[in-house]
């Protein structure tokens, strides 16, 4: 049998146990005969079996790997590997605010980035905005509605290192009945 040593015994353990559950039932490993259908024919050592392939090394590995960046959302993701390749940031935060707004579960509409980098120094704050807009164009023109900057130099980020709040959503338009509730107008009934 090819493969590694860890197949060959799981094979090996495998084609054991079906040979003794089959012997246990009157059958011979190989026989065309299932088993019953009210019982699958699964080794009761199965959840052991998965608890050590779970808890070893190659699977913790992999588990690892796919934590962080690789499960972030696609458009997060571009922002982020953007601004961090253009601007070297000391501090970089990208937060999706999309929930707190009217869009459906897991949008990526309304973003927040915080930023600190070298490149900012010695540029007005509108200067700041403006090249982050530019470097997230092509995001802006299509799935971002919504993008909150917070554009500082790395010793603007020294004297005051936290990130502001997102105001609450309001939501609706103009036409929303219920838009003069939410800002608190009084409504006229008729």
């Amino acid at each position: 049998m090819s493969g590694s040593p860890s197949k060959r015994r799981l094979a090996t353990t495998t084609r054991k146990w079906v040979s003794e559950r089959g012997a246990q039932e009157g059958r011979r490993f190989g026989d065309a005969a299932a088993a019953p259908a009210d019982r699958p024919m699964l080794p009761s050592s199965l959840p052991a079996l998965l608890g050590r392939a779970l808890r070893s090394p190659a699977f913790s590995a992999g588990r690892a790997a796919l934590s962080g960046a690789a499960l972030e959302k696609p458009v997060e993701s571009g922002i982020r590997a953007k601004l961090q390749a253009a601007l070297e940031p000391l501090h970089l935060e990208v937060i999706n605010d999309s929930h707190m707004h009217a869009v459906p579960r897991g949008s990526e509409t309304h973003f927040r980035v915080v930023v600190a980098s070298r490149r900012f120094e010695g540029l007005p704050l509108i200067h700041r905005h403006r090249l982050v807009n530019d470097l997230l164009q092509e995001e802006l023109a299509g799935p971002v509605h919504s993008l909150s900057i917070q554009a500082k130099t790395p010793q603007q980020w020294e004297k005051g290192a936290k990130a502001s709040q997102s105001p609450q959503c309001l939501g609706g338009a103009k036409h929303d009945p219920q838009m003069a509730a939410k800002l608190g107008k009084p409504t006229v009934e008729g």
